[in-house]
């Protein structure tokens, strides 16, 4: 939105209370992966349930923002809304029995989910040239020589460049208190 600091959930909601229609905008990128991958992972939603459940997360959080005591706890918030709203789906349909769900393996998928969030928001206050060579690593599951052959650098070169895009990810979650729960890859 501006400068190259990423806005925090925090201020992100404050601008939205705000009309701010760019950072809903913002508000709606920042979460939609997660809000579906709690729907398609963690409760195994085919992908039009997915979708249903995903419009209707975002559309009572427009309608409810208002409602959040703690603008920084938004992502709890959108996730127990989002957890709220396919149990509805599940009962509402009687597709699938709730006896299915195992509670456990839910939250653990939360927090694997969460994790993956933070990792993201973290990856964008680094350097593009280290987003790019660790999307290609991780998300893209490029090799090595793959990724050499993009960016133009010898193979060997790719590890090192890994590692040291990694200490600053690192140091950036540290500095964040994003290391509350350990970072696994």
């Amino acid at each position: 939105m501006e400068g190259s600091t990423p806005l925090t959930d925090k201020d992100l909601v404050a601008r939205c209370r705000g009309g701010d229609e760019a950072a809903w905008n913002l508000l709606v990128e920042r979460f939609s992966r997660y809000v579906y991958a709690i729907c398609s992972q963690g409760f195994r939603f085919a992908p039009q349930d997915a979708e249903d459940v995903f419009q209707d997360v975002f559309a009572r959080v427009y309608e409810q923002l208002g409602n959040l005591r703690d603008d920084g706890a938004v992502r709890p918030w959108i996730a127990q809304l989002t957890r709220r709203l396919c149990i509805d789906r599940l009962r509402s349909a009687r597709e699938a029995p709730t006896d299915d769900l195992d509670p456990e393996g839910f939250e653990d998928k939360l927090a694997e989910l969460d994790d993956a969030l933070a990792v993201r928001e973290m990856m964008a206050a680094l350097p593009e040239s280290c987003q790019e060579i660790l999307d290609r690593f991780f998300a893209r599951d490029e090799s090595y020589k793959t990724i050499g052959d993009a960016l133009d650098l010898p193979a060997g070169t790719i590890a090192s460049r890994i590692s040291r895009c990694l200490e600053k990810l690192k140091a950036a979650m540290e500095d964040s208190g994003a290391h509350d729960r350990p970072v696994t890859g």
